[in-house]
């Protein structure tokens, strides 16, 4: 139950979801920022990230619960709007690089190691009215914001993400408008943003290897967060590789595939679907040589997020599949459904599939030539806000053994592991109605107490010993809840104790 030495534990925060401060100083606004603004119903509770955890201001909290849980790192991203507040390096915010000196600094001194993430999800408003991802030219416009991070911290933050998934910021949002930006167009939006996402990742990362990784020996990825695709009987398994390609493929294969461009079967599908319905052009637009010779290779290690899986299967004959990501494919003709086995959670969207991580990490590692794999989310969300989180404890448990599964049965060069959230945030369209904090976050407190559940406790004791040999989940929430007897402090010694306790049995055993 040992992980291999040198493998990493932390947690992960975005930007949006926990600073607040949302127009302090000279921050400019994001499309998040304006859309909750204009239409607060957007959100299921009505609720906004205009103060959320208040990080702006509490930052130091956050290194001090960071430390406390022994994390090796932390996974936190950039607000693009707080360094350039017109989205443009013609303003550059010296507080908005002073805040996040700050924090780097602070952690630094703490032994934890930067991780972080350039954009996620909240792009500046003022590109998102030039077009945002469908823009060809964001890709320069991301690359020059790129461009002042990296001038300001490259020489203390050695890991890097360039764009949180691109899964939801092009697929869930052009085909299902379910996030902001809100724009419907699934014609041709999922597939524009497809290719400049990857345009502009791959010119923040030459930007990098270019200029600041022969000095400091960083490394760049970007976070893809694919749905595991299982086929639901023998039969189906050409059709649930061919999704795979699909999904993952179109995100990862110009990155990380010898040839480089489209996953070739998908390619010359989607040229043929767009002749069919009448388009001159494939809806996936081609890439030149010069583009795919731009792209392939702009990687260091691959930065996986997984939460759930879903069975794939051939559409019926009358069986209208939607679009793609959610319920199926019209253009695979394929439907998209869930296993009755897989334990539902309080996301619809979200089955609870442990095995389904190691199976994406296996598939990666075969069709990527074994690149190590930074996971870099994974975690549980509920409308509780119990402290006694057995079921986010049995979740990390259950994905950390299928993990460790990928690792010593199967070969897979995992490095690390994330933890989704370090503390409860703005979770988007769930707004503070979903909680997937390790740390429990008092909304109503004007000093957003942050207080550790169990799952906390049980996380830091993994750390500490770097097994999963540590108490058995509900011996650590049944030992909190009667140690709290009305206060939400766990001692250290009583889980020290138990730890002690756990191994003496094992021992004798």
């Amino acid at each position: 139950m040992k992980f291999p030495p040198g493998f990493k534990f932390g947690a992960g925060t975005s930007a949006y979801q926990i600073e607040g401060a949302w127009n302090a100083s000279d921050k400019g606004i994001s499309i998040w920022d304006n859309a909750l603004h204009n239409d607060p119903n957007l959100v299921s509770d009505g609720t906004t990230g205009d103060v959320a955890c208040n990080s702006y201001h509490l930052w130091k909290e956050d290194i001090h619960i960071a430390h406390e849980l022994g994390l090796h790192f932390y996974r936190f991203s950039i607000s693009w709007t707080r360094i350039l507040p017109t989205g443009f390096p013609n303003k550059i915010s010296k507080d908005g690089i002073n805040y996040y000196n700050k924090l780097i600094d602070g952690l630094l001194r703490k032994g934890i190691e930067p991780v972080i993430t350039l954009q996620h999800f909240d792009l500046p408003l003022s590109i998102q009215n030039l077009g945002g991802w469908t823009n060809p030219l964001i890709a320069d416009w991301f690359a020059d914001y790129a461009g002042v991070v990296f001038s300001n911290y490259a020489d203390r933050v050695k890991t890097w993400i360039t764009i949180n998934e691109p899964h939801m910021v092009c697929d869930l949002v052009y085909n299902f408008a379910i996030l902001v930006p809100i724009v419907t167009e699934p014609w041709l939006g999922p597939f524009l943003c497809n290719k400049n996402v990857l345009m502009a990742h791959a010119k923040a990362w030459r930007i990098y290897d270019e200029n600041y990784k022969q000095k400091y020996h960083g490394k760049v990825s970007i976070a893809n967060n694919p749905i595991w695709l299982e086929a639901k009987t023998e039969d189906d398994e050409d059709l649930a590789e061919l999704a795979r390609e699909f999904g993952v493929g179109r995100f990862s294969d110009p990155i990380y595939s010898e040839e480089g461009g489209w996953p070739p079967a998908i390619e010359k599908l989607m040229i043929d679907y767009s002749k069919k319905q009448g388009f001159p052009y494939s809806r996936l637009p081609l890439f030149t040589e010069e583009e795919k010779k731009l792209i392939k290779g702009t990687y260091d290690y691959y930065s996986l997020i997984y939460y759930t899986s879903r069975l794939v299967r051939p559409a019926h004959e009358g069986e209208e599949p939607g679009p793609w990501f959610i319920n199926g494919s019209k253009e695979l003709n394929v439907i998209l459904e869930t296993d009755p086995r897989w334990p539902i959670t309080d996301s619809s969207y979200i089955l609870i599939n442990p095995e389904g991580i190691r199976r994406q990490i296996t598939w990666i590692t075969r069709r990527y030539k074994n690149v190590s794999i930074l996971i870099t989310e994974n975690g549980l969300g509920t409308k509780s806000a119990e402290l006694h989180d057995t079921a986010r404890i049995r979740f990390i448990q259950d994905h950390l053994q299928q993990i460790l599964l990928a690792i010593k049965e199967d070969g897979a060069n995992v490095v690390g592991y994330t933890v989704w959230s370090l503390m409860d945030n703005f979770e988007w369209i769930f707004g503070q109605t979903l909680r997937f904090g390790l740390y429990h976050i008092d909304f109503t407190d004007p000093l957003r107490k942050r207080t550790p559940r169990a799952s906390a406790h049980y996380y830091k004791s993994i750390i500490k010993h770097h097994s999963l040999d540590v108490p058995h989940p509900s011996q650590v929430t049944r030992e909190l809840r009667h140690s709290n007897a009305g206060s939400s402090k766990f001692s250290l010694c009583t889980l020290i104790g138990l730890i002690t306790l756990g191994k003496l049995v094992s021992n004798s055993l």
